[in-house]
């Protein structure tokens, strides 16, 4: 399936992309959403969930060790078994529809998700969504999608937190056991089903995982050093512009 007989310039992308994986999981927001269309443009749709899943899964572990005590787990109970729905939805569709057709849809969700990052950001903190069993079903169903089809469901998984007014600790500490449990859930299904992990992949992956410890420890730097404005601004630009090459 892979051959890791990349060239320098490729090596540089997959490590500032494993760097950014490491970001995502210590607070810097968004920055996963554009790992998602580059690795997609190297290796393909479907091969690309296979590299990126263990990259987040070794960075899962940073977050979580470091955020573990501050998960509410009532929301993760109301939340997991939708979002598992949602990932058995995703894997049907994933074995149905070609690799063209896979990028389509990676590139629609990320738009989707950007829509809902800048909705999010309008609304200043103004909920609308009760906390009731229908919402955390919609909420699962399209985060378990989005994150088999194209590890894509932070910011859906976002609003839901958001809309259960969680403090800071509280929502990072959720995210990061919600998305452990989730993708060491998805780990099997990609060897056994989709066949998007295997021997060489993992090399891979663990050949980047200096690249996602240096990420984690720049992200808590680099959080403290950029306006909130400017960085998601850039990340929604540069995101889009990704997802866009996706349905070229």
């Amino acid at each position: 399936m892979l051959e890791l007989d990349f060239t320098i310039l490729q090596w540089i992308l997959l490590a500032a992309c494993a760097m950014l994986v490491g970001m995502s999981k210590v607070g810097v927001p968004g920055v996963s959403m554009l790992v998602v269309p580059a690795l997609a443009i190297i290796f393909g749709g479907k091969a690309s969930t296979g590299i990126l899943l263990p990259m987040l899964m070794m960075a899962d572990i940073f977050g979580v060790s470091y955020y573990h005590r501050h998960a509410e787990w009532k929301y993760l109970w109301k939340l997991l078994p939708w979002a598992f729905a949602g990932v058995g939805i995703a894997l049907w569709v994933g074995e149905v529809v070609d690799d063209n057709w896979f990028k389509n849809i990676i590139a629609i969700l990320v738009f989707l998700c950007i829509g809902l990052m800048l909705w999010k950001d309008r609304q200043k903190g103004n909920q609308l969504f009760p906390d009731t069993w229908w919402f955390a079903a919609l909420m699962g169903v399209l985060g378990g999608f989005a994150t088999m089809i194209g590890n894509v469901a932070g910011p859906i998984f976002a609003i839901y937190l958001l809309s259960m007014h969680l403090p800071k600790n509280s929502f990072i500490g959720t995210g990061a056991w919600f998305f452990l449990i989730i993708n060491f859930s998805k780990f099997p299904l990609h060897i056994l089903v989709w066949k998007t992990i295997n021997w060489d992949t993992l090399t891979l992956n663990l050949l980047m995982l200096p690249a996602i410890a240096l990420g984690a420890f720049l992200g808590v730097k680099l959080v403290k050093q950029i306006s909130d404005n400017l960085y998601r601004t850039a990340v929604i630009i540069v995101t889009a512009l990704s997802a866009f090459l996706l349905l070229i």
